[in-house]
């Protein structure tokens, strides 16, 4: 299935954190915290102002993203979970 978000939304995939330290310990499931990193999946058109015109978005389908840790509304699509949030909620676009 297809999902096109509207508007200023962004979907984003949550990508996988390490599951050991840097002692070697491994990190249960039940222990981790939700990944606050992920990559954009799909952009809406835009924010649409006041005046009626639309401000493209800032991130791209591929960035690699960092996001609050309760930011966006969790969804299941396919058997794959993906977060539909708003380009506000972005802190910023990982590089390198």
């Amino acid at each position: 299935m297809k999902i096109r978000p509207l508007h200023d939304r962004v979907i984003v995939k949550r990508l996988e954190e390490e599951r050991t330290t840097a002692a070697g310990i491994v990190i249960p499931d039940t222990a981790a915290e939700k990944p606050m990193r992920g990559e954009v999946l799909a952009v809406g058109k835009g924010k649409v102002l006041e005046n009626g015109q639309t401000r493209a978005l800032d991130v791209r389908v591929g960035d690699k993203v960092l996001f609050g840790k309760y930011s966006g509304t969790e969804v299941k699509m396919d058997g794959q979970e993906i977060v539909v949030m708003r380009e506000e909620d972005i802190m910023a676009v990982l590089e390198g």
